[in-house]
């Protein structure tokens, strides 16, 4: 898991792009994250089987990267 250590940006409103449930993981847009945000299932809070489903509004906090998989940005927590 990531460590969270209070500087990152305050949770943002966003759209599921795409998500692979048998990989495990997704993108999110919003303009504050420019070419997507890359999800992974242990980030979403949710009880049960975590998965994201394309063209759905989700809440998300984000930090910047070097590089996830060709993104510069990875969410922390995202809420259905």
């Amino acid at each position: 898991m990531i460590a969270v250590t209070g500087d990152e940006p305050a949770a943002i409103r966003g759209m599921v792009r795409t998500y692979d449930a048998e990989r495990g993981w997704g993108v999110i847009d919003a303009p504050e994250v420019p070419g997507g945000c890359w999800v992974h299932y242990s980030m979403i809070a949710t009880d049960g089987f975590r998965e994201l489903i394309a063209d759905r509004r989700v809440t998300f906090s984000w930090e910047s990267v070097a590089n996830q998989d060709g993104y510069r940005f990875r969410a922390l927590t995202v809420w259905p």
